[in-house]
């Protein structure tokens, strides 16, 4: 007997038992990649006189590639909620047949090596390209996440241009930070995390193509774009001798009101940003064809970001469920979907009524930096500060105009329909659970991240009577250019609880079950942040078959694969002090978006899925969470176990 067979012998025979997770080792230690053989051709990564390399740095360890055991065993035992026995068995004889010496999986183990021998990070080209550039679907819902801030009341228009001035200045400052390099470095214990990111905040555009899009960076422009019921307006935001002084708040008040004078634009170009991909990349061909276009579109996109100010909106529902579709999508064409250019990485919603929030592209970045710049732009929003000083306004907002042909406006109406079933099927709840926060879940010595998890979990086995496939996003800046791992929620731990939550039986039972599905889920993500996850390294090998014109194992259409990278689960969390949180859309269309911030005594959560899908619903899985969390509020209080130590 093989040993995938060994080790899963156990776990098939009793499906409710647990497998093992291979041992987490410190966080201070690394695991570097193989120094593999270069291929011919192939160069050496560029290196400084000091020897460190001239994208790294911090010189942070580069991104291991995983023993291939060692991922295979975590994959087997991630796919075990979602098979039958029988499934499960075929999924181990693969697995087994795979992990051969002299097999595939060997084979593509060691050109996966040789590439990370000669990578700042094996994984982020292709990442940039897999994830995001390469991916068709439109940005909007699909993609880029919303963060929605705390409602503001606006007592007249030149109010809500003193709160869009407060937000420019603000995020100019926090630009300013960057640039001179006073962010404060982040760390997960001792080892420091990659900053990089930062510098991808401001000034970057995703560029659409036919096939495959492309990134731009420009830090030191001097203006963002300012985009008002369609109208776009270049905004220069610096002065003085050299345009090095950001502008006072009155001044950037002056500029505003110049953009709120225009009326609405019957062809709103920035739509086309909310289509497909290749929608947008044929559009923008048509437009660049044209002189004048070329230009408005290059000012655009060298912008250091948007402004949009939106028109009121409607509201249905409360403020925070209608500013959630509003941050993710604009309302539809009727509404401020063409008030965007959903390209940019940030882009900031001031809308007359006092909704206001974000939207941001997240090629470049993750949300992390995106929440500190947020709590950077309210903490000074909530303060007295004005910047008092004229510098000298040194133009005028200029109006970036477009010629537009017949084609181009049979386009843009495109845009319009489309955006308008897409915006339509998104179905957004909003829960602020005020019973409970993570200063209870601290309190018996848990992690609240693995806490809400296994919630999640709790209450999606409640709504389906399954477990859901559950994805939540772990980061991987411990190393260069890191970005980010699955890490897989769901585990027979998982399960165990949330059935022993349904059935019959003792507080002191289902406790025990809750703690060894927080360590199990504590576990895996430790492992995911240390670039020991299942899912980065599958699509390395999958990604190495493909591009070596190797035939693509059979693994990756083998029901042990589909149905756990099926994540009916897309979730992340994302903090701040305030009471504001990202929402974003499900990954699949028979999913659920949960995104959440877990304050000290309540949590918010941005709850999403399709009204085209009769299964799932965002009020129901708010109102069922609600009760999973009282649930299991309740059991740990009965039993009033505090934990001595921390999992």
């Amino acid at each position: 007997m093989n040993w995938i067979a060994q080790k899963s012998v156990s776990v098939l025979a009793k499906p409710g038992s647990r497998m093992l997770v291979a041992n987490t080792r410190a966080l201070a230690s690394f695991e570097r990649p193989i120094q593999a053989k270069i291929p011919p051709g192939i160069q050496q990564r560029s290196t400084s006189s000091s020897g460190k390399s001239l994208e790294n740095p911090q010189n942070l360890p580069h991104l291991p590639v995983p023993s291939l055991k060692d991922t295979l065993l975590r994959f087997l035992a991630t796919v075990q909620p979602h098979l039958n026995e029988e499934e499960f068995r075929r999924t181990r004889s693969l697995l087994d047949k795979f992990s051969q010496p002299g097999g595939d999986g060997e084979t593509l183990q060691k050109l996966l090596e040789a590439r990370a021998g000669i990578k700042e990070n094996w994984l982020a080209e292709w990442w940039l390209k897999t994830a995001y550039l390469g991916y068709r679907d439109p940005v909007v819902v699909w993609s880029s996440p919303g963060i929605v801030f705390p409602e503001r009341k606006f007592s007249s228009e030149r109010d809500r241009l003193a709160f869009a001035a407060k937000v420019i200045t603000a995020s100019l400052r926090f630009k300013g930070e960057i640039d001179n390099e006073r962010i404060p470095m982040e760390k997960f214990g001792k080892s420091e995390l990659d900053m990089q990111q930062y510098r991808k905040i401001f000034g970057t555009c995703r560029i659409p193509g036919r096939d495959i899009d492309k990134i731009e960076f420009h830090p030191k422009s001097k203006h963002i774009v300012v985009i008002h019921r369609g109208n776009i307006y270049k905004v220069t935001v610096y002065g003085g001798a050299d345009l090095g002084e950001l502008l006072s708040e009155e001044e950037l008040i002056e500029q505003l009101q110049e953009c709120v004078k225009g009326s609405r634009n019957p062809h709103p170009v920035g739509i086309l940003t909310s289509d497909n991909r290749n929608n947008w990349g044929k559009a923008y061909e048509i437009l660049s064809s044209d002189p004048q276009n070329r230009d408005s579109l290059a000012e655009t996109q060298k912008a250091l970001f948007v402004l949009s100010l939106d028109d009121a909106a409607p509201r249905p529902v409360d403020y925070k469920t209608v500013t959630s579709h509003q941050v993710i999508h604009g309302g539809g064409s009727r509404q401020n979907a063409g008030n965007r250019w959903y390209d940019k990485t940030v882009q900031f919603i001031v809308g007359e009524d006092g909704l206001n929030g974000l939207t941001y592209e997240h090629t470049p970045a993750e949300g992390g930096p995106i929440a500190v710049l947020t709590d950077q732009i309210l903490k000074y929003a909530d303060s007295e500060a004005v910047r008092q000083n004229r510098v000298g306004i040194p133009e005028k907002p200029k109006l970036l105009a477009f010629n537009l042909s017949a084609e181009a406006k049979e386009c843009i109406s495109e845009a319009a329909k489309n955006i308008d079933a897409l915006s339509g099927n998104l179905d957004m709840d909003y829960l602020h659970f005020k019973e409970f926060g993570k200063g209870f879940i601290k309190s018996h010595k848990l992690s609240p991240d693995s806490f809400i998890q296994i919630a999640l979990q709790y209450t999606f086995l409640r709504l389906h009577g399954v477990p859901g496939a559950h994805y939540e996003s772990a980061h991987t800046r411990l190393f260069v250019h890191g970005r980010t791992e699955t890490i897989r929620s769901c585990s027979n731990d998982s399960v165990a609880f949330a059935r022993a939550m349904m059935q019959s039986g003792s507080n002191e039972k289902r406790v025990e079950k809750l703690l060894a599905a927080i360590k199990a889920h504590k576990d895996y993500t430790m492992l995911a942040m240390q670039g020991k996850g299942v899912d980065r390294h599958l699509l390395g090998l999958k990604l190495t078959a493909q591009e070596n014109n190797l035939k693509v194992p059979e693994l990756f259409s083998d029901a042990g694969y589909l149905k756990s990278s099926h994540m009916r689960l897309s979730t992340s969390q994302v903090a701040s002090k305030y009471e504001a949180y990202m929402c974003y859309g499900p990954l699949v269309d028979n999913g659920y978006g949960c995104c959440y911030n877990p304050r000290e005594d309540d949590m918010l959560f941005g709850i999403s899925a399709f009204h085209s899908c009769p299964e799932t619903s965002s009020q129901k899985f708010s109102v069922t969470l609600k009760e999973s969390l009282m649930d299991m509020f309740k059991i740990l209080s009965d039993t009033g176990r505090g934990i001595k130590s921390k999992l």
